[in-house]
């Protein structure tokens, strides 16, 4: 295998940041499966022959049948036409055909970098596990599917939809580390210990915060409480507790899940606060002087965005997109952005900055 130049090492970042832009378009693929109720309407999971949609009027009265075979067509879409079901199909074929279209440009940049010399040694690992984490969020999509065939389910269970969507950011967010590792010089890293240390504590609640999100998804929980900044006029709703063990409630009690999802909202808001705060008093790079306001304004965002994603629930018409579908979309998007700004924040602030190669 030929050296690597370090313009081919920047040649791999940009195709891993061409990666982490897929990644995000086929998250926003799977909220908009989510919201059009798309995710159960195809059956059977097939890698290469599923990848092209019904081709004639025989293969979809075919698929639809299949469908009409799911507890979700008997107990919630049975007055579903031809035209209705080839609707919700669309959206999860995409979601399915864009994660193909990811993984072959994986697999043919892999090649690529790979025929070319352009893959030190030390990039191998990386590698390696970016294609474990590719392959088990795609097992772990086909089991949430799978979740909602059977029995009286009439969407994915919950928890395999909020292990799907973390297991995405994982993935997401492992891409843009592996690419920064590659494209951002040494001297743009800052050594400022505690900071780095109180970046660590902001991402553990933005990631407990985004399991909650998606548990609030999955609960369909923002209608259940409309209302903000009550819930349900009250700050603590009284049932909310009524699970037992008491633990259950924060998996299957929406309320809980709502009510815990705002809480960890303000939590989040404050730290992000504190954070900007304390990056202001460290002299570091230029990288980190000029961008270090990214978390402090998407937090903003967020929060906005989440308030009128909640007082929008009302007005939800199944199979309908609306007002709240957009700003659901854009909650969804947000969320990712402020996940990555802060993973970018602790990439430029380490304890020591390491020596130049």
């Amino acid at each position: 295998m030929q050296t690597t130049t370090p313009a081919s090492g920047k040649a791999v970042a940009n195709w891993l940041l061409l990666g982490v832009f897929m990644l995000i378009i086929q998250i926003l693929l799977g909220g908009i499966t989510r919201l059009t109720g798309s995710g159960l309407s195809i059956t059977e999971w097939e890698v290469v022959t599923g990848t092209l949609p019904p081709l004639g009027a025989a293969q979809w009265l075919q698929e639809f049948d299949k469908y009409k075979a799911t507890p979700q067509y008997l107990l919630l879409n049975s007055d579903f036409t031809l035209s209705d079901f080839k609707f919700i199909y669309f959206w999860e074929w995409f979601h399915r055909l864009w994660a193909r279209v990811m993984g072959l440009v994986f697999a043919v940049g892999f090649l690529w970098f790979l025929v070319k010399g352009a893959f030190r040694k030390d990039m191998i690992k990386p590698l390696f596990v970016l294609f474990l984490l590719g392959a088990l969020q795609g097992a772990v999509g086909w089991i949430m599917v799978a979740s909602g065939l059977t029995g009286d389910a009439v969407y994915v269970k919950p928890t395999r939809l909020a292990l799907h969507f973390i297991l995405a950011m994982v993935l997401l967010c492992y891409t843009f580390w592996f690419a920064l590792q590659l494209k951002v010089p040494p001297q743009e890293r800052t050594a400022a210990p505690a900071l780095r240390r109180f970046t660590w504590l902001v991402l553990g609640v933005l990631v407990v915060q985004l399991l909650f999100g998606a548990l609030m998804a999955g609960h369909k929980a923002a209608p259940a409480a409309a209302t903000w900044p009550l819930i349900q006029d009250s700050w603590i709703p009284p049932t909310a507790w009524k699970e037992q063990p008491l633990l259950l409630n924060f998996i299957e009690n929406k309320l809980t899940v709502h009510f815990v999802h705002r809480n960890l909202a303000l939590l989040l808001f404050v730290l992000v606060v504190l954070w900007y705060l304390r990056s202001a008093r460290v002299t570091g790079s230029r990288l980190l002087q000029a961008t270090r306001f990214l978390p402090l304004v998407l937090i903003v965002l967020q929060a906005g965005l989440g308030i009128l994603s909640v007082l929008a629930a009302l007005q939800i018409v199944p199979n309908r997109w609306g007002v709240f579908e957009w700003l659901a979309q854009l909650h969804q998007l947000g969320g990712m952005f402020l996940l990555l700004s802060l993973v970018w924040m602790l990439y430029l602030v380490r304890n020591r900055v390491p020596a130049a190669s």
